[in-house]
């Protein structure tokens, strides 16, 4: 009988969000991988109740994320242990963006976050320190053993071409793999709207750029007037620092609404109804937001951040405006427009053509992974 190939899921550090999403993705499709008897599949993970599927063998590491100093003694010395008692290891792929020393016939890293190329500011640290922390602390991370991956991941082109240059990595071995966009499934509340609703959903993190959207909502009122149109954000003012500041110094607008956390349904809701969605953010992987609203609105109106990422997750939709997301004038004129229905400056993005590597699905980039 044929001994069966090792492959190793090191993924400690996902626990929430889109990163558990791919993680969850990744090891749905090989517990499929696995019932073919070629493949031994081992996932390294923060805790199994979290990514549980049949076939797959688990080692907890729920102490990895208590402190940086645990993170990097388990990525650079623990797992190039636990690397030689599985062995032989046929592939060791690190979902979280570093590359650890491992003893594998092939290693490859997904990289996840775009912060090395975050343009932080001063009232980032103000906010919340370890968001600049982390852009400078991923820039060099990155770098660290990356040479002895055969393969990298990113989400996008733009991904591809900056990390290509900033790590010095020939393009040729990074694999484009963009999120699989599935249906949600899910069913729309009701949401009534007083006016022309634009719609902000995102965390209440500082990168995230709410400002910006604040700034032109003010301006827009002081034009308009009150009760003409209303700016929904997803959050309520009192989750940290950062959300206390934009309810303090943008409170007192009408056409504002810090609407708090929503339901997956009120969330579709609020997609279904607004007129246009506003995407100010200064950094993305990939924008999660804006697919979500092309699927639960397909001809629905955006405007988005002049930045790399949202013209590719943008890429198909049919009334889109870019905006230069540090000029809230710039964003109001552009809502002002809207309201009046000017609709001049919308245009369709066109389709990304993506070059090889590519993957559409987790079958296609394990079958370059594993060739």
């Amino acid at each position: 009988m044929t001994e069966r190939r090792t492959i190793v899921i090191s993924a400690v550090n996902l626990r929430k969000g889109g990163t558990l999403s791919i993680l969850r993705d990744c090891l749905q499709y090989l517990s499929e991988l696995a019932r073919g008897g070629e493949y031994r599949v081992v996932a390294l993970v923060h805790r199994r109740d979290l990514c549980d599927y049949d076939g797959i063998e688990y080692i907890e590491m729920p102490d990895t994320i208590k402190s940086w100093g645990r993170r990097l003694w388990c990525e650079y010395v623990t797992m190039g242990r636990i690397s030689r008692e599985l062995a032989p290891v046929y592939l060791w792929l690190s979902l979280h963006d570093t590359s650890p020393r491992v003893k594998a016939d092939r290693q490859a890293v997904y990289c996840q976050t775009s912060f090395p190329f975050y343009r932080w500011n001063l009232r980032d640290f103000r906010m919340d320190f370890k968001i600049p922390l982390f852009a400078m602390f991923t820039k060099y991370a990155y770098k660290v053993n990356v040479r002895s991956n055969r393969y990298l991941i990113v989400q996008q082109n733009w991904l591809r071409d900056g990390l290509s240059r900033m790590l010095g990595v020939e393009r040729s071995r990074f694999i484009v793999a963009p999120p699989q966009r599935k249906s949600a499934g899910v069913v729309p509340e009701d949401v009534r709207k007083d006016g022309y609703m634009f719609f902000y959903a995102s965390t209440p993190d500082c990168h995230k750029n709410f400002e910006t959207l604040c700034s032109a909502a003010r301006l827009l009122e002081k034009e308009v007037g009150e009760g003409v149109f209303k700016v929904v954000l997803t959050l309520s003012g009192e989750e940290n620092r950062y959300s206390r500041w934009l309810r303090k110094e943008w409170g007192d607008v009408k056409s504002v609404d810090f609407a708090g956390f929503m339901s997956k349904e009120r969330l579709y809701g609020h997609y279904k109804s607004a007129d246009c969605l506003v995407f100010p953010s200064r950094v993305e992987t990939w924008g999660l937001p804006v697919t979500e609203y092309m699927e639960a609105s397909p001809h629905g109106t955006m405007l988005l951040a002049d930045l790399p990422y949202s013209h590719e997750t943008a890429s198909g939709a049919s009334k889109v405006c870019f905006f230069d997301p540090s000029d809230p004038v710039q964003l109001k004129d552009r809502m002002r427009e809207l309201i009046d229905n000017d609709c001049v400056m919308l245009a369709p993005v066109p389709e990304q053509q993506i070059e090889d590597p590519q993957a559409g699905s987790w079958k296609e980039l394990f079958g370059i992974l594993l060739s």
